[in-house]
């Protein structure tokens, strides 16, 4: 693992920034994957992580795109998701991204389209991937969307390697997606497909337990009432759309995104529990399998996701991984300032990390 510190610099050894254990964890020198990043500083008056991720929803921005092509793609019999293809010319040659948003998330997510914006600009395919029942999906899909199904992330990359002889290909995630897509790359290890070439991952919810109980801590009940309001929502919508398959008693009582885990997704989906789940579904198990080059983002005021020690101790004992830690950017947001260097000749707004997964894949690639 190269770790970056928020100075830009390369931070080998001792690890001296997040929780007191850190400080323990040592990791061996490794040459860095990448170099000549841009560091992360926050646009004035948005410093601090509450402001950074409240910032990020209510900020406006007008971001254009080109028309793009629409595809359902089934990830297991009987079961599709709603992708956008947005392609250049020759389809075949570029580095194709695959997009992947978060929790309660779509293809419509201000960050999706950033990254569009970037990769297209910087001469890539890009396509953007809703998760199940995602992006008007649900009733095309009678189960529910969950942190383990990266196998969903696999069959996209499958139907687009078979369908348009892509070349090349990399995956990006946010939050959520960035667990999914961490845990994917992870899986495959070494025995992926030849065209996948890096993973890049911002804000990943590696350690699914530890931010969920993070989540619910006095302070970050806005984002957990905002999440359980949209996944309440759905699930009711659910079990009018497919009839006597979901029980809506089963949300009574519910005041918590682990207790919504438990009762809902564990049980609908497999699991034992929200433990289970949390223990099966997340990245952190794999993480230090990932044989392509990797970036993880991630922002020391996150409000909610948490990465453990053990974690990173994973990730120090992987070379191909590049794990940056920023002082300040909150969840998903890195709203710095405007005007810094950017690959393409698309406008700068300032979306710092939303420009650096893309410059991570076209400078690995």
């Amino acid at each position: 693992m190269d770790r970056v510190i928020e100075d830009g610099t390369p931070e080998n050894g001792t690890i001296e920034r997040g929780m007191l254990e850190r400080a323990a964890i040592e990791a061996e020198a490794h040459p860095a994957p990448w170099a000549g990043r841009v560091p992360f500083r926050a646009r004035r008056w948005l410093s601090g992580g509450h402001v950074q991720t409240i910032a990020s929803f209510l900020l406006p921005r007008k971001i254009q795109l080109p028309t793009a092509e629409e595809r359902l793609v089934e990830v297991e019999p009987g079961i599709k998701i709603r992708c956008w293809y947005h392609w250049q010319s020759d389809r075949s040659s570029p580095l194709t991204l695959i997009v992947v948003h978060g929790l309660e998330g779509s293809s419509d997510s201000q960050y999706m389209h950033g990254v569009t914006r970037n990769g297209l600009a910087a001469g890539m395919n890009v396509v953007l991937m809703n998760q199940r029942n995602c992006g008007g999906m649900d009733h095309f899909a009678p189960t529910l969307y969950n942190s383990s199904l990266s196998g969903d992330v696999a069959a996209v990359a499958r139907h687009m390697i078979e369908n348009d002889g892509v070349s090349r290909f990399a995956l990006i995630g946010f939050s959520m997606g960035g667990n999914l897509v961490l845990k994917l790359a992870g899986e495959w290890g070494r025995q992926g497909p030849a065209e996948f070439r890096a993973v890049a991952a911002v804000c990943p919810a590696m350690d699914l337990a530890a931010s969920a109980d993070a989540l619910h801590e006095p302070a970050n009940r806005i984002y957990e009432y905002y999440f359980m309001l949209q996944l309440f929502r759905r699930f009711r919508l659910k079990a009018r759309m497919f009839p006597g398959q979901y029980d809506v008693s089963r949300l009574r009582g519910i005041s918590s995104l682990r207790m919504f885990d438990d009762r809902i997704t564990a049980h609908y989906c497999g699991f034992t529990g929200a433990d289970d789940y949390y223990a099966q579904a997340a990245a952190s198990n794999v993480v230090d399998r990932i044989s392509v080059p990797a970036l993880i983002i991630h922002a020391a005021n996150d409000p909610f996701i948490r990465v453990q020690p053990e974690t990173l101790r994973r990730i120090a004992a992987n070379p191909n991984v590049t794990y940056i830690e920023t002082k300040d950017g909150g969840h998903c947001a890195f709203i710095g300032q405007r005007g810094g260097q950017h690959s393409g000749a698309v406008a700068d707004d300032g979306r710092w990390a939303e420009q650096e997964v893309v410059e991570f894949v076209r400078h690995v690639e």
